[in-house]
């Protein structure tokens, strides 16, 4: 086996209060012979200390830590010596909103930890863990301190589509670095804007209703976590909740929202069943917009969007903190537009 250039290695901080957690993070990054634990920590100061000596590429954050709490580290982190942090989070809705405080203020992801089923879910988010400690390392210099300059959609000229049929439903689908990105979307809708917006945010159980919540205080429009059941109605935006997946169905004549546990879908909830039913009940009429995101999940929805004669709009390389979602949307052909997330919502409005 060839052996990995000391100058490609990813090195990592694993901060946490539990030795368990502690041993079990290095553990799992250690098996991975592109990714080195260069060091350990149980509270925040001690890793603010380490962080400045060892010069890590990445840290793994917990939240509830003595001394000083993972809030607290963060805002040290992002204000002195910015780098890539994804926190370790319980799965509570408590847990969900200072998680979601930490993407606010810089942390890049989040990985769950519950503590009733902790040895599972290990298992379970190890393959994860490692493909996205390797995918910020390695971008590390092109994300860290990056500023979108949102209020320059409304100073752009967005080029117009091929065609000018107006669009009926907007579809957005993302995973890691969409709640933050979602942030530079929705919010700048303007109240009148009278379209539904539908949306698959890849979230556990928990976090999706106080997304939605925070979402809909900064936003002109209604953002809801949606239920089985909900009529589809314009000026309302649509947060798939984390317990399934959802999906589009018509009854009678009206739209409503569908909840299911459909298995066949890894991701969840899964972007590429909400796309593609939204490209068959809205077809040549529906705009699908894919954002950064691990994975692939969305080809398949945006390509049934495509082909169905509606819009496709992809976040850019440079703007998206995974390039995945959307590069594998546009490496298949199937993006109209490929923008920075600055323009994105510009390029909605520029739809309808």
């Amino acid at each position: 086996m060839a052996a990995v250039d000391n100058a490609n290695i990813i090195n990592v901080l694993v901060v946490d209060d539990s030795a368990f957690m502690r041993n079990a993070l290095k553990s799992m990054l250690s098996s991975d012979k592109e990714i080195k634990v260069i060091g350990t920590a149980n509270d925040g100061i001690e890793a603010l200390e380490k962080i400045a000596s060892l010069r890590p590429d990445v840290v793994t954050l917990d939240i509830e830590m003595p001394r000083m709490n993972g809030i607290e580290t963060l805002k040290n982190i992002m204000e002195k010596m910015p780098l890539p942090v994804i926190m370790v989070s319980s799965l509570t809705t408590e847990g969900a909103k200072i998680t979601l405080d930490a993407l606010d203020m810089g942390a890049v992801d989040f990985i769950p930890k519950n503590l009733s089923e902790l040895s599972i879910n290990i298992v379970k988010i190890k393959a994860v863990l490692v493909d996205k400690i390797k995918q910020f390392g390695r971008r590390k210099l092109r994300f860290v301190r990056r500023r979108v300059d949102v209020p320059e959609v409304f100073n752009k000229k967005p080029l117009p589509f091929t065609s000018a049929r107006k669009m009926t439903l907007v579809v957005i689908g993302t995973s890691t670095g969409g709640p933050k990105a979602l942030q530079y979307v929705v919010p700048f809708l303007p109240e009148n804007f009278n379209l539904p917006v539908v949306i698959a945010q890849h979230m556990p159980p928990n976090f999706t209703g106080p997304f939605a919540e925070r979402l809909n205080n900064l936003s002109r429009l209604t953002v809801k976590e949606a239920k089985d059941g909900d009529k589809i109605t314009p000026g309302t935006v649509y947060i798939a909740p984390g317990m399934g997946h959802m999906s589009i169905e018509k009854v009678g004549i009206e739209k409503r929202i569908k909840i299911s546990q459909n298995k066949e879908y890894i991701y969840r909830p899964s972007v590429d069943l909400l796309m593609t039913s939204a490209a068959e009940h809205y077809p040549g009429s529906c705009l699908g917009v894919i954002l950064t995101g691990m994975g692939n999940d969305g080809l398949k929805g945006m390509t049934a969007i495509k082909k169905s004669g509606g819009r496709t709009i992809s976040q850019d390389e440079d703007t998206c903190v995974i390039y995945g979602m959307p590069k594998a949307v546009v490496d298949a052909g199937m993006a109209d537009k490929i923008v920075p997330l600055g323009d994105i919502a510009g390029e909605i409005l520029n739809s309808v």
